[in-house]
Protein backbone atom coordinates (compact mmCIF):
# COMPACT_ATOMS: atom_id res chain seq x y z
CA UNK A 1 0.00 0.00 0.00
CA UNK A 2 1.15 3.58 -0.94
CA UNK A 3 1.91 5.72 2.05
CA UNK A 4 -0.14 8.96 2.01
CA UNK A 5 2.80 11.54 2.42
CA UNK A 6 0.95 14.94 1.69
CA UNK A 7 -3.06 15.87 2.63
CA UNK A 8 -5.46 18.36 3.57
CA UNK A 9 -8.10 18.39 6.01
CA UNK A 10 -10.58 21.13 7.81
CA UNK A 11 -9.82 22.15 11.09
CA UNK A 12 -13.68 22.68 12.31
CA UNK A 13 -15.59 25.44 14.24
CA UNK A 14 -17.52 25.00 17.40
CA UNK A 15 -20.38 26.43 18.62
CA UNK A 16 -21.24 26.40 22.04
CA UNK A 17 -24.82 26.07 22.13
CA UNK A 18 -24.88 26.97 26.19
CA UNK A 19 -22.53 27.85 28.29
CA UNK A 20 -22.85 28.03 32.13
CA UNK A 21 -19.63 28.93 34.68
CA UNK A 22 -20.10 27.31 38.13
CA UNK A 23 -17.31 28.77 40.13
CA UNK A 24 -13.43 29.73 39.47
CA UNK A 25 -11.11 26.92 41.28
CA UNK A 26 -8.00 27.45 43.30
CA UNK A 27 -5.97 27.60 40.12
CA UNK A 28 -7.51 30.32 38.51
CA UNK A 29 -9.33 27.90 35.63
CA UNK A 30 -13.34 27.68 35.88
CA UNK A 31 -15.78 25.32 36.68
CA UNK A 32 -18.12 25.01 33.32
CA UNK A 33 -20.66 23.32 32.01
CA UNK A 34 -21.50 23.80 27.91
CA UNK A 35 -22.51 21.90 25.05
CA UNK A 36 -20.24 21.14 21.92
CA UNK A 37 -21.71 21.08 18.42
CA UNK A 38 -19.45 20.69 15.24
CA UNK A 39 -20.20 22.98 12.21
CA UNK A 40 -19.08 21.39 8.41
CA UNK A 41 -16.73 24.98 7.85
CA UNK A 42 -12.98 25.62 9.45
CA UNK A 43 -9.75 26.50 8.84
CA UNK A 44 -7.91 24.47 5.87
CA UNK A 45 -4.56 22.77 6.70
CA UNK A 46 -2.40 21.13 4.26
CA UNK A 47 0.52 18.58 5.45
CA UNK A 48 3.12 17.22 3.64
CA UNK A 49 5.63 14.49 5.31
CA UNK A 50 9.25 15.60 5.39
CA UNK A 51 12.52 13.63 6.13
CA UNK A 52 14.06 15.99 8.24
CA UNK A 53 12.75 16.94 11.45
CA UNK A 54 12.04 20.25 10.73
CA UNK A 55 8.46 21.81 11.61
CA UNK A 56 7.68 24.39 8.83
CA UNK A 57 4.11 26.28 9.55
CA UNK A 58 3.18 29.11 6.21
CA UNK A 59 0.30 30.18 4.87
CA UNK A 60 -2.26 32.69 6.88
CA UNK A 61 -0.17 33.06 10.48
CA UNK A 62 -0.71 36.45 10.73
CA UNK A 63 2.16 37.77 12.93
CA UNK A 64 1.74 35.64 15.26
CA UNK A 65 5.72 34.39 15.97
CA UNK A 66 6.60 30.83 15.31
CA UNK A 67 6.87 30.03 18.78
CA UNK A 68 3.57 30.84 20.06
CA UNK A 69 1.46 29.55 17.05
CA UNK A 70 -0.70 27.10 18.15
CA UNK A 71 -0.10 24.36 15.07
CA UNK A 72 3.45 24.28 15.63
CA UNK A 73 3.12 24.25 19.36
CA UNK A 74 1.53 21.37 18.73
CA UNK A 75 3.56 19.80 16.18
CA UNK A 76 6.53 20.15 18.56
CA UNK A 77 4.79 18.67 21.51
CA UNK A 78 3.88 15.23 19.34
CA UNK A 79 6.96 15.41 18.10
CA UNK A 80 8.72 15.86 21.41
CA UNK A 81 6.85 13.05 23.00
CA UNK A 82 7.58 10.74 20.57
CA UNK A 83 11.27 11.54 19.38
CA UNK A 84 9.99 11.48 16.07
CA UNK A 85 12.89 12.04 13.33
CA UNK A 86 10.50 12.81 10.62
CA UNK A 87 9.12 16.36 10.02
CA UNK A 88 6.29 18.39 8.21
CA UNK A 89 5.51 21.20 6.38
CA UNK A 90 1.84 22.79 7.18
CA UNK A 91 0.06 25.46 4.93
CA UNK A 92 -3.24 27.04 6.76
CA UNK A 93 -5.82 28.85 5.17
CA UNK A 94 -8.01 30.58 7.69
CA UNK A 95 -11.55 31.00 7.30
CA UNK A 96 -12.30 30.88 11.31
CA UNK A 97 -11.78 34.29 12.82
CA UNK A 98 -9.83 34.89 15.96
CA UNK A 99 -11.49 35.93 18.64
CA UNK A 100 -14.66 34.51 17.44
CA UNK A 101 -15.36 31.93 20.22
CA UNK A 102 -15.58 29.37 17.50
CA UNK A 103 -12.65 27.58 18.35
CA UNK A 104 -9.89 28.12 15.27
CA UNK A 105 -7.14 27.94 17.37
CA UNK A 106 -8.21 24.94 19.35
CA UNK A 107 -9.42 23.42 16.15
CA UNK A 108 -6.34 23.98 14.32
CA UNK A 109 -3.73 22.46 17.27
CA UNK A 110 -6.33 19.31 17.57
CA UNK A 111 -6.28 18.60 13.88
CA UNK A 112 -2.58 18.55 13.59
CA UNK A 113 -2.30 16.39 16.29
CA UNK A 114 -4.13 14.12 14.77
CA UNK A 115 -3.08 14.65 11.65
CA UNK A 116 0.33 14.49 12.62
CA UNK A 117 -0.42 11.25 14.43
CA UNK A 118 -0.99 9.28 11.44
CA UNK A 119 1.39 10.86 9.12
CA UNK A 120 4.17 10.13 11.55
CA UNK A 121 2.60 6.60 12.27
CA UNK A 122 2.59 7.30 15.97
CA UNK A 123 -0.47 5.57 16.62
CA UNK A 124 -1.46 7.28 19.85
CA UNK A 125 -4.59 6.61 21.18
CA UNK A 126 -7.49 9.52 21.45
CA UNK A 127 -6.85 9.52 25.06
CA UNK A 128 -3.22 10.30 25.00
CA UNK A 129 -3.69 12.44 22.36
CA UNK A 130 -6.26 14.74 24.21
CA UNK A 131 -3.99 14.36 27.50
CA UNK A 132 -1.32 15.99 25.56
CA UNK A 133 -3.83 18.92 23.88
CA UNK A 134 -4.62 19.67 27.41
CA UNK A 135 -1.72 21.69 27.48
CA UNK A 136 -2.64 23.49 24.64
CA UNK A 137 -5.84 24.44 25.90
CA UNK A 138 -8.81 23.67 27.18
CA UNK A 139 -11.07 23.66 24.32
CA UNK A 140 -8.64 21.09 22.32
CA UNK A 141 -9.60 17.81 23.70
CA UNK A 142 -13.10 18.43 22.32
CA UNK A 143 -11.44 18.57 18.78
CA UNK A 144 -9.39 15.42 19.29
CA UNK A 145 -12.29 13.36 20.39
CA UNK A 146 -14.52 15.01 17.81
CA UNK A 147 -17.72 13.68 19.21
CA UNK A 148 -20.30 16.69 20.18
CA UNK A 149 -20.58 16.51 23.89
CA UNK A 150 -21.68 18.06 26.98
CA UNK A 151 -17.96 19.42 28.88
CA UNK A 152 -18.05 19.71 32.34
CA UNK A 153 -15.04 20.48 34.43
CA UNK A 154 -12.98 22.61 32.81
CA UNK A 155 -13.78 21.48 29.49
CA UNK A 156 -12.03 18.19 29.53
CA UNK A 157 -14.61 15.84 31.07
CA UNK A 158 -16.47 14.85 27.95
CA UNK A 159 -20.11 13.10 27.53
CA UNK A 160 -21.46 12.79 24.09
CA UNK A 161 -24.53 13.42 22.55
CA UNK A 162 -26.43 12.87 19.37
CA UNK A 163 -28.01 16.43 17.84
CA UNK A 164 -30.11 16.97 15.63
CA UNK A 165 -28.47 18.54 12.66
CA UNK A 166 -28.85 21.87 11.70
CA UNK A 167 -28.07 25.07 10.39
CA UNK A 168 -26.19 28.14 11.46
CA UNK A 169 -26.04 31.59 10.03
CA UNK A 170 -22.61 32.07 12.12
CA UNK A 171 -22.03 36.57 12.17
CA UNK A 172 -18.32 37.48 13.25
CA UNK A 173 -19.11 41.72 14.01
CA UNK A 174 -15.03 42.01 13.13
CA UNK A 175 -14.51 42.23 16.72
CA UNK A 176 -11.84 40.46 18.70
CA UNK A 177 -12.73 39.26 22.36
CA UNK A 178 -10.02 38.00 24.51
CA UNK A 179 -10.76 34.95 26.22
CA UNK A 180 -8.01 35.58 29.30
CA UNK A 181 -9.58 38.64 29.46
CA UNK A 182 -13.41 37.82 29.88
CA UNK A 183 -12.06 34.95 32.26
CA UNK A 184 -10.11 37.12 34.46
CA UNK A 185 -12.43 39.81 34.86
CA UNK A 186 -13.88 40.37 37.62
CA UNK A 187 -17.61 41.43 36.51
CA UNK A 188 -17.76 37.91 34.67
CA UNK A 189 -20.98 36.21 36.33
CA UNK A 190 -19.74 33.03 38.22
CA UNK A 191 -22.06 31.21 40.01
CA UNK A 192 -24.81 29.83 37.93
CA UNK A 193 -25.81 25.98 39.71
CA UNK A 194 -24.57 22.80 37.85
CA UNK A 195 -27.26 21.19 35.62
CA UNK A 196 -29.44 18.17 37.33
CA UNK A 197 -31.25 15.82 35.18
CA UNK A 198 -31.67 16.10 31.52
CA UNK A 199 -30.05 19.24 30.19
CA UNK A 200 -32.87 19.79 27.36
CA UNK A 201 -35.60 20.97 30.29
CA UNK A 202 -33.77 23.28 31.81
CA UNK A 203 -33.25 27.36 30.87
CA UNK A 204 -29.70 27.61 29.39
CA UNK A 205 -27.40 30.75 28.84
CA UNK A 206 -24.45 31.52 27.48
CA UNK A 207 -22.97 33.26 30.83
CA UNK A 208 -20.13 35.03 29.48
CA UNK A 209 -22.43 37.09 27.20
CA UNK A 210 -23.61 40.05 29.43
CA UNK A 211 -20.27 40.91 29.91
CA UNK A 212 -19.28 40.94 26.37
CA UNK A 213 -22.03 43.16 25.33
CA UNK A 214 -20.73 45.51 28.00
CA UNK A 215 -17.11 45.52 26.91
CA UNK A 216 -18.17 45.09 22.97
CA UNK A 217 -21.21 46.86 22.05
CA UNK A 218 -20.83 45.53 18.50
CA UNK A 219 -22.33 42.11 19.69
CA UNK A 220 -24.67 43.87 21.49
CA UNK A 221 -25.74 45.12 18.02
CA UNK A 222 -24.98 41.82 16.07
CA UNK A 223 -27.02 40.11 18.39
CA UNK A 224 -30.22 42.19 18.28
CA UNK A 225 -29.99 42.43 14.42
CA UNK A 226 -30.35 38.76 14.56
CA UNK A 227 -33.54 38.62 16.60
CA UNK A 228 -35.06 39.52 13.25
CA UNK A 229 -34.62 35.99 11.69
CA UNK A 230 -34.41 33.63 15.14
CA UNK A 231 -33.49 33.99 18.47
CA UNK A 232 -29.73 34.97 19.21
CA UNK A 233 -26.99 33.33 21.13
CA UNK A 234 -23.13 34.20 21.53
CA UNK A 235 -20.53 31.30 21.01
CA UNK A 236 -17.74 31.32 23.62
CA UNK A 237 -16.51 33.79 25.19
CA UNK A 238 -16.00 35.51 21.80
CA UNK A 239 -17.52 37.86 19.40
CA UNK A 240 -19.51 35.56 17.25
CA UNK A 241 -23.18 35.43 17.36
CA UNK A 242 -25.24 33.11 15.61
CA UNK A 243 -28.91 31.79 14.36
CA UNK A 244 -30.37 28.28 14.67
CA UNK A 245 -32.65 27.33 11.27
CA UNK A 246 -33.81 23.31 10.53
CA UNK A 247 -32.82 24.85 6.91
CA UNK A 248 -29.77 25.78 4.86
CA UNK A 249 -32.55 28.18 2.79
CA UNK A 250 -33.28 30.21 5.57
CA UNK A 251 -29.78 30.33 7.07
CA UNK A 252 -29.00 31.54 3.79
CA UNK A 253 -30.99 34.30 3.73
CA UNK A 254 -29.73 35.97 6.39
CA UNK A 255 -26.57 35.99 5.36
CA UNK A 256 -27.72 37.87 2.03
CA UNK A 257 -29.07 40.45 4.13
CA UNK A 258 -25.93 40.32 6.40
CA UNK A 259 -24.80 44.27 7.23
CA UNK A 260 -21.18 45.05 4.91
CA UNK A 261 -19.55 45.87 7.86
CA UNK A 262 -19.92 42.50 9.30
CA UNK A 263 -18.72 38.70 8.16
CA UNK A 264 -20.32 35.49 8.20
CA UNK A 265 -20.47 32.24 6.98
CA UNK A 266 -23.19 29.44 6.88
CA UNK A 267 -22.49 25.71 7.86
CA UNK A 268 -24.50 22.49 9.37
CA UNK A 269 -24.18 21.21 12.34
CA UNK A 270 -22.48 17.76 12.51
CA UNK A 271 -21.95 14.55 15.19
CA UNK A 272 -18.39 13.47 14.02
CA UNK A 273 -15.93 16.34 13.54
CA UNK A 274 -14.95 17.11 9.82
CA UNK A 275 -10.81 16.21 10.65
CA UNK A 276 -11.77 12.82 11.91
CA UNK A 277 -14.20 11.78 8.61
CA UNK A 278 -11.35 13.03 6.87
CA UNK A 279 -8.44 11.49 8.09
CA UNK A 280 -10.16 7.86 8.32
CA UNK A 281 -11.24 8.20 4.39
CA UNK A 282 -7.45 8.80 4.14
CA UNK A 283 -5.73 6.89 6.08
CA UNK A 284 -8.35 4.24 7.21
CA UNK A 285 -9.11 2.91 3.61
Amino acid sequence: MVRTTSFSVIAPAKLNLFLHINGRRADGYHELETLFTFLNFGDELSFELTSTPTILVTGDTKDIPLKDNLIYKAALLLQTQNKSQLGVKINLIKRLPMGGGVGGGSSDAATTLLALNKLWNINSSVDELADLGLQLGADVPVFIRGQSAIAQGIGEKLQHVELERKWYCVVHPNQHVSTAKIFTHPDLKRDTPKILGDWKCQTLSNDCEPLVKKLCPEVEKTLQWLLKYAPSKMTGTGSCCFVEFASQVQAQDVLANLPHTWQGFIASSVNTSPAHTELAAIFDQ
